[in-house]
């Protein structure tokens, strides 16, 4: 039996076994040693200590594996069979793993008293570290019933999207751990509990107000961990401090950017936190990055195809079906319009920009360098004063920067100059070289008129 002292010690009701030899045999010098072993009785006691110890470490090696392999395995197989989905997060939380290492420290805090011959400040020490184990056991498992607790409000909660509790659950794991941390340290150093959170509350003014960017970093990059927000090598842009590169080096009070003009950026840790930054990370792990650019047509090219453009163009591998099917499409409407002479039918005819869309498209899925199952869209923007704009929005196939760049500029150097063929300009400002032009051209016919 034992109890919790006013200082929260094991200590055993009763009477202990008492220590067996009058010398330390731990603090002998060699020469004292070898004639303590030369004593019979001596060594038979040295004996019995070391037997004693070699009982309680086995024993408490074998009550862990009876705690793994048995309790925890039976208690998995039950979890199995249940159709229940909360006690999965449970097993996944690896919460019952970290309450397994109660059994060896609570075998070892109640035999230790028991082994004959160890010091009663050795007895004293392991009681401490043992007791502090379990604590600590104990906190990192209510840790993991909070991740779980989280994970299964996720899981089987509808509003868990609009209505997260991470957050909350994130603060509770600290307060948590600053407890334990707490109780731990006031178990190893042997003091009462109150008296020590008092001192702790009486220093950490002075901590906060010495230790103010240390700890605000510190709580940084334990966030960054935790939630795997940077990892040396991503691609990281944070604009407010110019900052677009990779990242060399994560340490507790600063983050190392290698911009791309090779110009290194250094950050306070904690500026990750309070501000926003952009990752690639995701970008790369999914093998497909985004391709976004739109070319803007001159609105005076839109117009309705011919019979002889229309035959030209069904020519084209990629339009052959898009074009077997408007004109059946657009013939069988036809056949439908009724009103005489006099009522101007509707004219729904092929455009060449909707054509040209239709191309564009079909010439995106037929690239192998396209990723094929991520978003592909070819579509019309508003119109404005820089014309029509066509934007394609896809994604490459290949994540790398110069790969990519080469893969945008193949798709635009093709489509630029196919746009001819759908009787489709470009649309471009004038420049200084197309005003002079024109004034050239005006004076001469000026100077042909004047002349007659």
């Amino acid at each position: 039996m034992y109890y919790f002292s006013r200082h929260y010690q094991i200590r055993f009701i009763g009477k202990s076994p008492e220590p067996i030899n009058s010398t330390n045999f731990l603090t002998m010098n060699p020469i004292e040693a070898f004639q303590f072993i030369a004593d019979p009785e001596k060594t038979g006691q040295l004996v019995s200590l070391f037997i004693g110890v070699g009982t309680l470490s086995l024993t408490s090696w074998l009550g862990y594996l009876a705690t793994r392999r048995i309790v925890l395995r039976m208690i998995l197989k039950i979890v199995k069979r249940t159709r229940a989905t909360w006690d999965d997060q449970l097993i996944e939380s690896k919460m019952l793993d970290k309450l397994s290492y109660i059994t060896p420290a609570w075998i070892v805090l109640s035999g230790v008293g028991f082994v004959p011959g160890l010091p009663q400040l050795v007895i004293q020490v392991v009681e401490q570290v043992a007791l502090a184990c379990m604590a600590l056991s104990v906190g990192l498992a209510v840790s993991a019933l909070l991740t779980a607790a989280n994970a299964i409000y996720e899981q089987d909660y509808p509003q868990a999207k609009a209505r997260p509790i991470k957050g909350y659950v994130q603060i509770l794991q600290i307060a948590v751990f600053a407890i334990l941390a707490i109780v731990v340290t006031a178990i190893l150093l042997d003091q009462d509990f109150t008296v020590f959170l008092g001192g702790v509350g009486a220093m950490s003014a002075v901590l906060l107000l010495v230790f103010r960017d240390t700890i605000l970093s510190l709580v940084a990059s334990l966030q960054i961990t935790s939630n795997d927000m940077i990892r040396v090598g991503d691609w990281v842009e944070m604009p407010q401090f110019n900052a677009d590169g990779d990242v060399i080096d994560v340490a507790l009070h600063t983050v190392k950017i290698q911009n791309w003009d090779k110009t290194i950026t250094t950050i306070p840790t904690h500026k990750f936190i309070e501000g926003s930054f952009r990752n690639w990370r995701g970008m790369q792990n999914s093998g497909g990055r985004r391709i976004k650019r739109a070319i803007f047509i001159d609105l005076n090219s839109v117009k309705f195809l011919t019979d002889k453009e229309i035959a030209h163009l069904s020519k084209y591998e990629f339009l052959q079906d898009y074009m077997a099917g408007k004109n059946e499409e657009l013939a069988t409407q036809g056949d439908r319009q009724l009103g005489g002479a006099s009522v101007i039918p509707n004219l729904r005819k092929l455009t060449n920009v909707g054509t040209f869309r239709a191309y564009v498209l079909h010439y995106l899925r037929k690239n192998s360098r396209i990723h094929q199952d991520m978003t592909l869209l070819v579509r019309q923007l508003a119109s404005g004063s820089q014309g029509l704009p066509l934007e394609i929005y896809c994604f490459a196939s290949d994540t790398r920067w110069a790969v990519y760049e080469d893969i945008q500029s193949d798709i635009f150097d093709h489509l630029i100059a196919i746009l001819p063929e759908f009787a489709l300009r470009v649309f471009q400002e004038p420049s200084g070289n197309d005003v002079q032009d024109l004034l050239r051209s005006h004076g001469d016919s000026s100077d042909g008129v004047s002349e007659s």
